[in-house]
């Protein structure tokens, strides 16, 4: 049986599921019960200074993206930061963890941006008995308006100086949480390193409107009339944060640095997926809120299920895809494949030739008898056809042999020839 036991930063927990920081790590009472459930860690919900409690509205807080059989896809939240007194949070955090010794008990942290509200912050929180601090740098509504968070996070400059504060003045391991408001994730990252940052944590919820409301006229969640930005996780975001793993692992200057991977994890198999594109664990949020604590040993028994089945340790798995993952211009341009529909499992519905038909390279015919087939000369291989299809594994892609000919193009398929080679290519022809 696989051992899933993690030690990510030197934090151990007996598996890589941790519950990120959001409203499931609240209290004491969410998060005994999340580790009774079976998860590995948790990363506390945002801590703040003292001073006036932070106040949050008292109408909705969250907006929602549905699939058409009512899955949640993404939710929107306009939630801040815990508006729970330091001291009550403190007190909770040493409780748990003298209980729970062999879990992951991580502290996220926002504080205004200057050295002494870091260093007064850091210690309180020393004798907590918590594994490590996780600086949230990403959140992108009502407290970035106030200098923190995603304010910080979009600054590479503020990222370095925090974070060297951070561990000045702490013992801890210290986490960055990135966010993916950010044209280029790689500078915010490469900045954490330079601070001394044990690891990233990402991606932090997307600055977005879900929906408006047609009645009021208003985004949703509506409060009194009026909407604003939030931020935005779940399944929907999973795509945006795999890449920015993705990219955060190949990058020379980051390669090597420790990745808590965030972001829509819902099954497993998403879990599989950030780890094999870099990330030593994974953080969980949306799932959770949706179908409960008990969602982890889904994930747990997934996840060993998988690797018995590959005769795979989880270390071999982290990190597996990232030598594949490459810039479109090194792609073999001489790699042809071609749509083929398997007749038997087909139900004739007609979506793939609607698909290709209408907008794409009309590369299916429709027999008599409402029978549709490739046209191998015009397919161009894109894909779509398998991606509309409502029936799994009915069309699917066929490899063309080496010095088989491409009956669109008449060229052999097979060598390598990838975009800095083509003679189309104007440095090729420059040079």
């Amino acid at each position: 049986m696989a051992d899933l036991r993690s030690n990510f930063v030197g934090i151990r927990s007996p598996n890589p599921f941790w519950l990120a920081s959001a409203p499931p790590t609240d209290k004491e009472v969410n998060v005994r019960r999340a580790f009774q459930a079976g998860w590995g860690g948790v990363v506390w919900k945002t801590l703040g200074l003292d001073g006036p409690p932070i106040v949050n509205v008292n109408g909705p807080r969250y907006g929602v993206v549905h699939g058409a059989d009512r899955r949640v896809l993404g939710l929107n939240n306009i939630e801040l930061i815990t508006d729970r007194p330091l001291q009550v949070n403190l007190d909770e955090i040493k409780a748990v963890k003298r209980d729970y010794p062999d879990r992951a008990l991580v502290i996220s942290l926002m504080v205004p941006c200057d050295e002494e509200s870091w260093k007064s912050i850091l210690s309180r929180i020393e004798d907590t008995g918590a594994d490590g601090v996780e600086l949230n740098f990403g959140c992108p509504h009502g407290m970035a308006e106030r200098g923190m968070g995603s304010a910080v996070g979009q600054v590479p400059e503020y990222i370095e100086m925090v974070t060297r504060w951070v561990k000045q003045h702490s013992r801890m391991p210290c986490i960055v949480k990135l966010t993916p408001n950010i044209a280029d994730i790689r500078k915010p990252a490469e900045a954490a390193r330079r601070g001394g940052a044990d690891a990233v944590s990402l991606i932090n919820t997307v600055n977005s409107i879900t929906s408006v409301d047609l009645d009021l006229f208003a985004p949703q969640p509506t409060i009194d009339g009026k909407g604003t930005h939030g931020g935005y996780c779940g399944p929907a975001v999973k795509p945006i944060a795999l890449n920015m793993v993705a990219e955060i692992a190949r990058n020379p200057e980051t390669r090597g640095l420790p990745i808590s991977g965030i972001g829509g994890v819902t099954t497993w198999r998403d879990a599989a997926e950030f780890m094999a594109l870099g990330a030593g664990n994974v953080q969980v949020c949306t799932a959770a809120m949706t179908y409960g604590f008990k969602i982890v040993q889904e994930l747990i028994s997934g996840l060993r299920d998988y690797l018995d089945g590959r005769d795979m340790a989880l270390t071999d798995l982290i990190g597996r895809a990232v030598p594949n993952v490459t810039d479109w211009q090194y792609l073999n341009l001489n790699y042809v494949t071609k749509a083929v529909i398997d007749q038997e499992k087909c139900i004739s519905c007609g979506r793939c030739y609607a698909a290709c038909e209408d907008t794409s390279h009309q590369a299916i015919a429709i027999d008599p008898g409402r029978v549709f087939r490739v046209k191998e000369e015009e397919c161009v291989a894109c894909n779509l056809c398998v991606d509309v299809c409502p029936v799994e594994d009915c069309i699917t892609m066929r490899e063309l042999a080496p010095g088989e000919l491409d009956a669109r193009t008449g060229l052999p398929a097979g060598g390598h020839r990838d975009w800095t080679q083509h003679p189309n290519n104007p440095m090729v022809a420059a040079e």
